[in-house]
């Protein structure tokens, strides 16, 4: 089974305006996410929206700007990657996180086991903290796992560049277009 990880991909980070804002580069990459969304339900897998879920007196509040607070319309997926999903019951999931990580006091270590996922594909923001560590923790965990460069974005370049260069040789994703 294969899971496409759509990771923060959500109002305050791609959606202009958003407390956390990526850049130009961050809308740049949702026609190439919602493709491939769509490729993964199409070919009878998983997707797994990644969603970063804070209290409003987080403390990762003393490092960023307060951003994707529960409730707040700035934690919600971006609208047309959530149409893309809709009618693929039992198929889409989304999972909150606090941290870095996607597995980091969250369900999906079980999501993935339950479904039997061998092959994880990775798209999302900000390539050189999210993505980066849950792809780190899905490496570790022995997963397949691609990354797509079409698919990732940071506010940071040297940082977006350095993070494909340690998932590719220190962790072994495979990084494909």
């Amino acid at each position: 089974m294969r899971a496409l990880l759509v990771i923060d991909m959500l109002e305050d980070f791609v959606a202009a305006g958003g407390s956390l804002y990526c850049g130009e580069t961050s809308e740049r990459i949702i026609p190439f996410v919602e493709s491939k969304i769509r490729e993964y339900l199409t070919g009878g897998g998983l997707v797994i929206f990644i969603a970063d879920h804070h209290a409003p007196d987080d403390r990762e509040f003393s490092r960023f700007p307060r951003h994707c607070v529960a409730g707040t319309t700035g934690a919600r997926v971006i609208e047309r990657l959530s149409r893309a999903a809709e009618g693929a019951n039992g198929r889409v999931y989304t999972v909150t996180k606090n941290r870095y990580s996607g597995f980091y006091g969250t369900e999906l270590e079980k999501i993935l086991k339950d479904n039997r996922v061998e092959q994880v594909g990775v798209v999302g923001v900000c390539t050189n903290i999210c993505v980066l560590y849950t792809v780190e923790e899905l490496c570790n965990r022995d997963y397949d796992v691609v990354v797509y460069r079409k698919g990732v974005a940071s506010f940071d370049e040297d940082a977006h560049n350095f993070a494909l260069k340690q998932m590719a040789t220190v962790l072994g994703a495979r990084i494909e277009e």
